[in-house]
């Protein structure tokens, strides 16, 4: 797996979490890491993008590159004809995870939203760049009501495009779950048909540098070179 594509079912998931996690966990495994964001929106010149926010977490030995910065918080895409610049073809970025996964043993590459948000004119997605890679997608989900759906809608379009899905982790859990959250623990891999693979707790993103790295392999079961069995998790939060 030297490449592995992380998408999401939607905005403000827990997505560069995970990947900040995953990286963590991968260090910590002895791997090498690059994390790649090809489209970065709604960043400014000179703040950090989540590829720089993955190296803060995971660790100075994580190497981040950005494709294309576009300054609003829009679909990349649309975030690129505003500003005049120019999009990220799934080529680019295909070809930009060939050349980290060259030199390195893991790459991670983010996308931006939902696996079908736009990056160009011509409407090309992640699921594109990760068809060209051959990479399979990890999926990141919400916890709680409404994420069967999306998640179940998110697989079967990367089915549809010939595209392996690894699996899924849930992005942000929470520190008191609800009904919905608890049941859709052993509900998310039977709609989807992807294995559970691990759930971030939730505030994760604040930890210092030091508790987040030494703390992301309890998150992620051992195919994210993490610890984390799903069996225990629903023992542990039964519906």
């Amino acid at each position: 797996m030297p490449v592995l594509v992380v998408s999401g079912t939607g905005t403000e998931i827990g997505k560069t979490v995970v990947t900040s996690a995953i990286a963590a966990a991968a260090v910590a495994a002895g791997r090498s890491v690059a994390v790649l964001k090809p489209a970065q929106t709604g960043v400014g010149p000179g703040e950090p993008g989540d590829a720089a926010e993955a190296a803060r977490l995971a660790g100075p030995a994580v190497t981040a590159v950005e494709l294309a910065r576009y300054p609003e918080p829009l679909a990349p895409g649309t975030a690129a004809r505003r500003s005049g610049l120019a999009t990220v073809a799934p080529a680019t970025v295909a070809e930009a995870a060939a050349r980290l996964a060259a030199a390195h043993d893991l790459v991670l590459v983010e996308g931006a939203g939902g696996l079908l948000v736009r990056f160009d004119e011509d409407g090309h997605t992640l699921a594109d760049a990760a068809r060209l890679l051959a990479a399979p997608v990890l999926v990141v989900a919400p916890a709680g009501l409404g994420t069967l759906n999306s998640t179940a809608l998110t697989a079967e379009a990367l089915r549809a495009r010939g595209v392996s899905p690894f699996g899924v982790v849930i992005g942000s859990w929470p520190a008191a779950p609800d009904l919905a959250a608890r049941c859709n623990l052993a509900d998310l891999p039977e709609v989807s048909g992807m294995p559970l693979l691990g759930a971030v707790p939730a505030g994760s993103g604040a930890l210092a540098p030091a508790a987040f790295r030494t703390t992301a392999p309890s998150w992620l079961a051992p195919r994210l070179h993490g610890t984390w069995s799903a069996e225990s998790f629903l023992t542990a939060w039964p519906a």
